[in-house]
């Protein structure tokens, strides 16, 4: 009897003409990612967050979620791109951002706001969240955008737990489309198998000088899961990451 690989080869000569290479798999690439500007993240991730991809910076308040994202918008306006901030709990500071080196007039900052029913209106307004994921999906599908950050810090985990997968896979799939880094905070991970990375951040420490000044606050980060990342081998925990923001990155309690 012929050989499986014989086999294959026999099938795909015959099946060239309708479907070229039909059986023959796509090449790997090698994975484009932006750096967050922060030295140690990027290392973590091996050279930072992916381009055309979900990432996910999740933890709680305080927890260095929103300075990260700050940092990683900083470093993508900084190289001329323009970014989106889609802010469903309508918390983001203007002057946190540029206290972090946004450039501001690179960033198309979308608030999310409650609205009192109309009598005009027969169907019940949308909430924050809806608009922030309608706005979204319309960003991605837009296009232009190197990065968009979707902001569900102030988004209830059961809330958060309620997105459908069908919309995450939808956002995946645009911003694969647009080239777009889109960055999820949240309390927890939401987007599921849709995001590439997920990172869990958690405060460390306040650094002070001489007990009385405050000059910034340490970090940690915890790689959750990154889909493409080499196996390593031996290691039981997921790899862990410090590092440190000046306290003028700080100017918001959220962070």
């Amino acid at each position: 009897m012929p050989s499986a690989t014989a086999l294959r080869l026999e099938i795909e000569r015959a099946l060239e003409h309708r479907f070229p290479a039909a059986l023959t798999p796509a090449p790997r690439t090698i994975r484009e990612v932006a750096a967050t500007g922060v030295a140690a993240v990027d290392e973590l991730l091996q050279g930072g967050l992916p381009v055309g991809a979900i990432s996910e910076l999740t933890g709680p308040e305080s927890s260095g979620r929103t300075s990260l994202a700050l940092a990683f918008l900083a470093r993508r306006t900084a190289e001329g791109r323009v970014g989106a901030w889609v802010d469903a709990g309508d918390a983001f500071d203007p002057e946190s951002a540029a206290a972090s080196g946004v450039a501001l007039r690179q960033v198309l900052w979308v608030r999310c706001r409650d609205r009192e029913q109309s009598a005009k209106w027969k169907t019940k307004p949308w909430t924050r969240l809806d608009q922030a994921l309608r706005a979204t999906d319309l960003l991605l599908q837009a296009g232009g955008f190197a990065v968009l950050v979707l902001d569900l810090g102030t988004t209830a985990h059961e809330h958060g737990n309620r997105i459908p997968a069908a919309t995450w896979f939808r956002f995946r799939q645009a911003a694969d489309r647009a080239r777009c880094s889109l960055v999820v905070l949240g309390q927890a991970a939401y987007a599921q198998s849709s995001a590439a990375v997920v990172l869990e951040c958690a405060r460390r420490q306040a650094r002070t000088a001489g007990g009385t000044v405050l000059l910034g606050f340490e970090y940690t980060v915890q790689r959750q899961r990154e889909r493409l990342a080499p196996v390593e081998i031996g290691t039981r925990k997921p790899p862990v990451s410090t590092w440190a923001a000046s306290a003028a990155w700080e100017a918001e309690k959220r962070a």
